[in-house]
């Protein structure tokens, strides 16, 4: 079964990801960027959110006007990096209930150690969106979806800034039911796994860690 990948082409989005990309980017503009970016994300991926209609009065006349089918919505951040947008995600969908996950990647082996896990408890009955900025080698986001999984989220969708095709590879084939929204889809993996022409270390790059 073939996984489902969405390139968010939005001109808005390619722009501040143009930004993002940029190496004389400092980390406080990188911040402000990821924050805007991630609300444009957020719009685009939950347009299939489901609507129902109540009965209202405007100041004119009363009408049936839609509201979201229930809040039923969880952002569950891949740590550390996957908190920028996290906190975008937020501004457009603050009802939403929030998880994390703590991974790392040995740095020898590329493979993920969880090292935290906290979800709402009532996470078989939500809509999930899972967010992490790279989708690089893909371990850290099978990882996160095999235990997201386990605790019986309702839907699974991933979403991310950049993938690169060797990590769209790997989740679709452990998680082909997944679908990947990103803004794009670069070119490769270099000797370190990591994203060319990409935009280096996104958790470095958020909190100015190197």
């Amino acid at each position: 079964m073939a996984g489902t990948v969405v390139v968010i082409a939005h001109p808005l989005v390619q722009h501040k990801l143009t930004l993002l990309r940029k190496a004389e980017t400092s980390a406080a503009v990188f911040r402000a960027l990821l924050r805007e970016i991630s609300m444009l994300l957020a719009y685009e991926v939950t347009r299939d959110m489901p609507l129902t209609y109540v009965r209202i009065k405007t100041p004119l006349a009363p009408m049936h006007a839609p509201v979201l089918a229930g809040k039923k919505l969880v952002v569950v951040s891949i740590m550390r990096a996957g908190n920028g947008i996290l906190d975008g995600m937020l501004e457009l969908i603050p009802s939403a209930r929030v998880g994390h996950i703590g991974l790392y990647r040995d740095p020898k082996t590329h493979v993920a150690v969880e090292y935290y896990f906290k979800v709402p408890e009532d996470i078989a009955e939500r809509d999930a969106l899972v967010v992490d900025p790279m989708l690089a080698t893909g371990n850290s986001a099978v990882a996160a979806l095999h235990r997201l999984k386990d605790t019986g989220a309702k839907t699974l969708k991933f979403v991310c800034l950049l993938a690169a095709p060797e990590g769209i590879a790997h989740v679709h084939e452990q998680h082909p039911d997944v679908p990947i929204y990103t803004a794009a889809v670069d070119e490769r993996l270099d000797a370190h796994a990591y994203i060319l022409p990409g935009l280096g270390d996104a958790g470095d790059r958020l909190f100015g860690t190197k």
